[in-house]
């Protein structure tokens, strides 16, 4: 038995199964991190073999070949061919798609040149077999000279063979790697001096993109050099090999695959439903209907669970508040600690269902035609295909829709898709969206039963997608990229979703959420408590002492005097000085104090604006009741305007400003967490706000 666990790698083509076989070996036991440095998915796991080795395993993103297109790749790039990488793999599993094996085979020879210890993994034997391709893996053995098994890693078969065999992995007796006709004994000699490896042909490839490999940063000047000395191009020296190795791959193919052509095999039906879903009009149509049902599902399933959650944290602090006697860490405990812990997981719900939803695209195949037709308009504003998933899924909560970006290879890509989810006005916006529309559109009906209100809620949504679209092209022009944006898009075959996978991505995803982002986001919560709770001590007694007199001379009237006396302390706390020391910033907007305090406090979570509004302004019954608080809003007069406290000016900028503006300290967090930085949702936070301000003032001042 071993003592020390084995350290494998999994690696391939994109869409060729390796996070399928991951899962299958690994179960629940895996965690996902970043990759140093990067923001980049880390999924390592473990499992055991039968001859009790146990076996750490890392799912590497994946690569078409060791020419690296995108921070992800190189990651791979990094690990298979630094060999000075502090967690290089002992071995290494290559996944290959049987029913595209050629296209693998390419990225299969390149890494067995590396000369790590390989394994092959030939997957997806059952949609290979289904259309007409049968593969000798005898042959193929031999031929690559490297254990290979059979699999099909969905219904997890050939994986007790695959974890026998583990023990047998070995580096391959044999090189496909053929060298041009330039590269004499000699300068390979020296090249292999200058990168220090046994490798020749890890030599030659670090040479050749020395650009793209930091780790050899240091020997770019000996490598352009050596080329230059033997008057060498190492372009066309690069281009001339790949060519070789195709040529390698051919008769090799031949040997080991035949084919029969089935009508009705898995690649027919999927070149038949190709017609219909990547149609240039059809296509969008289904894509909108596919996108708007998983919209709702995000929207209507999740309010279950989100109930359920909201009622189950209400209970819990109604316990503690009625258990714990009255102050300071009462309060701490409800309205700091449990509060928090329910901002939190109140989230989890709309993550997991809606990347589950998103596991079944991906599973079914469809996800990459959604990609594939979108990626012309989406990169003209420096996004890519992949971009769209975020930005559909920012108009239910931009939380999980900003970790979805986690699907997109290019960083800079990946970043400005970031950056612009929260323009898409998530779901926590629509109280408010219903509560300030009721100042500026009548509720009547085009065609009796067309809603006005409901037209120009429309309007806001738009609004927000449109202004994503600027916004990413000035993101596009002053980010700079060390990667050329390429979008290499593989369409797999059309299957069925294997649902344990499904399962635990909903259960990575939201663990992931809660262990990772959760933490960033409880510390705000305590600090908005604080901001809320305390302010100058004498003044906060007065109010208490002035307050406690007034319900006990009272006891009549103590739910009008409760509701009072917490707009009073609200309006003596630390918020409330910082809601009076912006008034004279945000009064050119149409805001008074009272206002600021209840956008500072909507921080928290876009929906707690309209609740503030009413204890602020002391409305009496539900906090919710929007009834009441817009009859007030519209029969009070501000003494400073002389107009109502809510004019339709003052709707209108506000609308705006909740339109633009960061949408709350969750999506705060998770930018932090996905970029990996507090410089970016810095900067997200700083040009939302500006541009929510600009726009506002823009809206109020023109309506006056």
């Amino acid at each position: 038995m071993s003592h020390s666990p084995l350290h494998i790698a999994l690696v391939g083509n994109p869409n060729a199964g390796k996070t399928t076989l991951f899962n299958a070996l690994t179960g629940l036991n895996q965690k996902v991190g970043n990759f140093p440095g990067v923001t980049v998915d880390k999924k390592t796991g473990s499992f055991n073999c039968p001859n009790g080795d146990v076996v750490k395993i890392i799912d590497l993103p994946g690569i078409y070949s060791l020419s690296p297109k995108s921070a992800d790749e190189r990651v791979s790039c990094e690990i298979l061919m630094d060999e000075n990488y502090e967690t290089r793999p002992d071995r290494v599993i290559l996944v290959l798609d049987s029913s595209n094996l050629k296209r693998n085979l390419f990225l299969a020879t390149q890494v067995i040149d590396l000369g790590i210890p390989v394994l092959v993994a030939l997957n997806m034997q059952d949609v290979a077999e289904k259309s007409g391709i049968s593969i000798n893996t005898e042959k193929l053995e031999e031929l690559l000279g490297v254990p290979v098994v059979a699999i099909n890693a969905r219904d997890q078969k050939g994986l007790d063979e695959l974890k026998n065999r583990i023990p047998e992995i070995k580096s391959a007796d044999k090189s496909f790697y053929v060298p041009g006709n330039n590269l004499s004994e000699e300068f390979m000699a020296k090249l292999q001096a200058i990168v220090d490896t046994d490798s020749a042909f890890n030599a030659f490839k670090q040479a050749v993109n020395a650009e793209k490999y930091p780790w050899i940063s240091d020997k770019k000047d000996p490598i352009q050099k050596l080329f230059a000395d033997f008057e060498l191009d190492s372009k066309k020296e690069e281009i001339l090999e790949i060519s070789n190795r195709y040529r390698t791959i051919g008769p090799l193919l031949s040997q080991v695959q035949a084919i029969v052509h089935k009508d009705n095999s898995p690649l027919a039906l999927t070149a038949k439903l190709d017609k219909i879903l990547t149609h240039h009009v059809w296509g969008y149509v289904i894509f909108m209907a596919v996108f708007f049902v998983i919209f709702q599902a995000v929207f209507t399933l999740a309010t279950f669970p989100m109930d359920w959650i909201d009622a189950g944290m209400g209970w819990l602090g109604e316990t503690v508040n009625e258990t714990l006697p009255p102050g300071i860490i009462n309060d701490f405990i409800v309205n700091g600690i449990i509060a928090g812990i329910g901002g939190i997981v109140i989230f989890v719900p709309q993550i997991m269902i809606l990347f589950g939803l998103i596991e079944v695209l991906e599973e079914t195949g469809y996800m990459a035609r959604v990609s594939f037709l979108n990626d012309r308009l989406l990169r003209s504003v420096g996004m890519n295909g992949k971009s769209v998933v975020p930005l559909v899924s920012g108009f239910a909560c931009a939380v999980p829709a900003i970790m979805s970006t986690r699907s997109i290879e290019n960083w800079k890509e990946r970043l400005i898709t970031i950056m612009v989810t929260p323009l898409m006005s998530c779901s926590a916006r629509l109280p408010v969206y219903i509560f300030l529309v009721g100042f500026i559109v009548p509720k009547d009906y085009l065609l009796g039963f067309v809603s006005v209100q409901g037209l120009f809620m429309l309007g806001l949504y738009l609004l927000g997608l449109v202004l994503s679209f600027f916004v990413a092209m000035v993101f596009n022009k002053v980010l700079k990229s060390d990667f050329f944006s390429s979008f290499i898009l593989e369409l797999p075959t059309y299957r069925l979703p294997k649902w344990r996978n499904v399962g635990l991505t909903m259960w990575n995803k939201g663990l992931t959420f809660v262990t990772e982002a959760g933490k960033v986001i409880m510390i705000i919560s305590v600090i908005l408590w604080v901001l809320t709770t305390f302010g100058p001590p004498a003044e906060m007694e007065q109010i208490e002492t002035q307050y406690d007199e007034l319900i006990a001379q009272n006891p009549a009237e103590t739910d009008s005097l409760a509701l009072q006396k917490s707009s009073a302390l609200i309006s003596a706390s630390f918020a409330g000085k910082l809601g009076k020391v912006i008034e004279p910033a945000i009064q050119p907007l149409g805001f008074d104090w009272r206002m600021g305090i209840a956008i500072i406090s909507s921080f928290a979570a876009r929906e707690v604006f309209v609740s503030t509004m009413n204890i602020i302004y002391s409305v009496e019954g539900d906090a919710d009741n929007i009834a009441q608080l817009q009859e007030r809003l519209k029969n009070t007069i501000n003494p400073t305007t002389g107009q109502p406290l809510m004019s339709m000016p003052t709707a209108a900028s506000l609308l705006i400003f909740f339109v633009i503006a960061m949408q709350c300290m969750s999506t705060l967090a998770i930018t932090k967490r996905e970029t990996n930085s507090w410089k970016w949702p810095m900067v997200q936070l700083s040009y939302l706000t500006v541009l929510a301000y600009i726009a506002s003032f823009i809206t109020y001042q023109s309506l006056i």
